[in-house]
């Protein structure tokens, strides 16, 4: 059987995510591994015969396009976040600024070479990259002696910390909360000098979308020029809130239901597959030309209000009103194929990521000297985070479907923890078994547990909530087994993946310059 494995790289990869995620599934009081059991299985069966190593390249692809998914799919929100925690960003910063600080002393009250040391640095904080770099500033082995005796360590603790922040309560806060479900409710008009529809819903404070007005008792599709007299009735889209709020601003909230009275109009969820509308905003869809208004776009489990400067991708289920005759026109309009969901934008796929590898591979000036790249983790996933905040260059789609990118990255990590562990497990089994491999995991320990309680104790200045803690949690480790354990836990939570995106691409500049300064120290 090893010889077999051995020979086929392919069939190697595969066996290793078949048995991987099979254990993975595996539940122990709510507890489960999930993706990162491939990680474990690829590691004993490495230690098991050291042929069983899959070729680099294989675990970069699975990194690569991991990364770059995350980035197109966090960059939307990620920017309007960072204005708003830039002090967990420079928290995160400073705390492994603090944690190669620890790895230095454990190292030099240990006995350890400082190539060692580096090593116990990115193994405890489970980066790859940082290895990399300590091994090209060290030019021997030390380094990746000290990253695999470490990161199983790093990754089990932070595995168990993201589980303990995902057991949490919500916070009282509503910056952390989950997002409220939308509402519609009908507002009956008191308010005799209303300004038209398009200004009332701009209003940053209670953003809503209106979708049906009923006057004289017609009822049309509104538009953002209407105007609206006493007695009117119009429906109103929102977070309860907001609607709320926007009913004491032009009268009060009426018996009547609008949304039930469907004798002139229709309401239908159509799928975007037209790619020429993907990475369009909802004012740029063209659907008041057809007498149509969008109200809610679906995206993968969440609801989001349709205003009009919100970008949409593939895959997106709109929520339309248009008179009953038009909505075929309208559906043919966005295209509402189920094909939507699973295309890949193959150009801006492939474009982006070339782009993200190619930043990867930039030299940076390094405060000791020298240079250092950001590698196959760091450079696609800045390229994804700009490339998806953009979301289309004139004929080019940046944005991925939903659908899709949940599939690419849950290849990609896979992938990459299959590579990963088929790389480490020979190297660890040699230093556990030598006379300093006790020392080096007592070092790695004690980095892994201070970032830890660091973390713990940012949770509580920033109020921040499981969800987004777990996946702080995931980005200052740097680990995506432990995004993947999250994702898996919380259903794909959208501040999951938030909050490993927020701090990822800092920390991940940050080990590296501290793991290759702590080579020359």
């Amino acid at each position: 059987m090893a010889d077999l494995l051995a020979d086929n790289p392919l069939l190697l990869l595969f066996a290793c995510l078949a048995v991987g995620s099979a254990l993975g599934a595996f539940r122990v009081r709510g507890f489960m591994l999930g993706p990162a059991a491939v990680l474990f299985t690829a590691l004993a069966l490495s230690a098991w015969d050291g042929r069983l190593e899959l070729p680099p390249a294989v675990g970069s692809l699975g990194l690569a396009v991991f990364a770059y998914c995350v980035g197109v799919a966090s960059g939307p929100s990620f920017f309007g976040a960072l204005r708003h925690n830039l002090g967990a960003v420079a928290a995160v910063v400073g705390l492994l600024a603090f944690s190669a600080g620890v790895a230095w002393l454990a190292g030099d009250l240990l006995g350890l070479a400082s190539d060692v040391t580096a090593g116990v640095y990115a193994g405890a904080l489970t980066n790859t990259p940082a290895l990399a770099a300590a091994s090209e500033q060290a030019g021997g082995p030390g380094p990746t002696i000290g990253y695999s005796v470490t990161y199983l360590g790093g990754v089990i603790l932070m595995l168990v910390i993201a589980a303990w922040a995902l057991s949490r309560p919500e916070p009282a806060t509503d910056d952390d909360a989950a997002p409220e479900p939308l509402v519609a409710r009908t507002l009956e008009v008191t308010d005799p000098h209303l300004p038209p529809l398009g200004d009332l819903s701009a209003a940053e404070d209670h953003p809503v979308v209106f979708s049906r007005v009923k006057h004289e008792g017609r009822v049309e599709v509104a538009r953002a020029d209407m105007v609206v007299e006493p007695g009117d009735l119009v429906s109103a889209v929102g977070r309860r809130e907001d609607v709320e709020a926007m009913a004491e601003r032009v009268g009060h909230i009426a018996d009547e239901k609008l949304t039930l009275d469907r004798r002139s109009l229709d309401m239908r969820r159509v799928a975007l597959s037209n790619r020429r509308l993907s990475g369009r905003t909802v004012a740029e869809l063209g659907l008041e030309q057809l007498g149509a208004r969008a109200t809610r776009v679906r995206r993968g489990d969440v609801d989001l209000i349709a205003t009009p400067d919100l970008r949409v991708h593939q895959g997106d289920r709109i929520r339309v009103i248009a008179m009953r005759d038009q909505m075929a026109r309208v559906s043919r309009h966005l295209g509402d194929s189920e094909r939507g969901p699973g295309d890949l934008n193959p150009v801006g796929l492939s474009v982006g990521l070339a782009a993200g590898l190619l930043l990867g591979l930039v030299p940076l000036p390094s405060p000791v000297g020298g240079t250092f790249t950001m590698g196959t983790a760091a450079g696609p996933l800045i390229a994804g985070l700009l490339l998806g905040r953009r979301a289309r260059t004139g004929p080019i789609v940046w944005s991925l479907p939903y659908t899709a990118s949940q599939l690419l990255q849950q290849l990609g990590i896979l992938i990459f923890l299959a590579t990963a562990g088929s790389r480490a497990g020979g190297d660890l089994a040699d230093a556990l078994r030598a006379g300093e491999g006790l020392d080096i995991a007592m070092a790695g320990m004690l980095v892994t547990a201070v970032a830890a309680l660091a973390l713990i104790g940012m949770a509580r200045v920033f109020g921040l909530g499981g969800p987004r803690l777990a996946g702080l949690v995931a980005g200052t480790q740097t680990q995506p087994a432990v995004l993947a354990f999250a994702q898996e836990r919380t259903g794909g939570d959208q501040r999951v993946a938030l909050g490993y995106a927020l701090v990822f691409p800092a920390a991940m500049i940050t080990k590296i310059i501290a793991a290759t300064l702590l080579v020359t120290l």
